[in-house]
Formats: C-alpha cells, sequence, structure tokens
C-alpha cells in the first residue's frame, strides 16, 4: 500500500537549511519511511505516537521524526536534525499550540 508522505513547515525549514549532501541523505531517509512506515522506533510518554527513524550522515546521527495517520495513509514528517537536544526541541513544538 502506498503511503503519502506530508511535510510541516519544521521539517521543510530544516531541510532547506541543510547541505546538498544531507538534503540527498534526508530523501533517502524519507524513502526508507515511505516503504516501511514501521520502521522508526515508537515513543512513549509525552512524544507518544511519534515515531523516529535514526540515520548516519558524515559520521553524525540524524533523526526524522514523524506520525502516522493510518485511516487516510499519511506520513507527517514533523522535524529532522542532529540527536544533539532533538527530542527537547521536538517535545517543545509538539506540546506547544
Amino acid at each position: 500500500m502506498i503511503w503519502a508522505p506530508v511535510v510541516t513547515p519544521l521539517f521543510h525549514r530544516r531541510k532547506k537549511k541543510a547541505s546538498r549532501s544531507l538534503q540527498e541523505a534526508i530523501d533517502a531517509a524519507v524513502r526508507m519511511i515511505l516503504a516501511d512506515p514501521l520502521i522508526g522506533t515508537p515513543k512513549v510518554g509525552v512524544l507518544k505516537g511519534v515515531r523516529v527513524f535514526k540515520f548516519t550522515h558524515q559520521e553524525l546521527e540524524y533523526l526524522v521524526a514523524y506520525r502516522l495517520e493510518i485511516q487516510k495513509r499519511l506520513i507527517r514528517l514533523l522535524a529532522v536534525g542532529p540527536h544533539e537536544n532533538f527530542y527537547r526541541d521536538l517535545q517543545r513544538r509538539t506540546t506547544a499550540g
């Protein structure tokens, strides 16, 4: 079954600011998520419902946070970035507003 990606403004901004090679690595990670939406690790607590897929680029670990909307077959891409402060920033974004 085919899943459709939905890019949030935060994900778009962070990807746009990344280098060309990192943008390509992000695209590859998103393709892997679209091929197997359960590939990411489910989070608990405040981030319940969010899954995180980890990948490396130039020996640094990066994460893609996403949420599945099963009935609509959508994958909402929430954020992408290096591991440092990723969960703290993601928690602020998902609980604010």
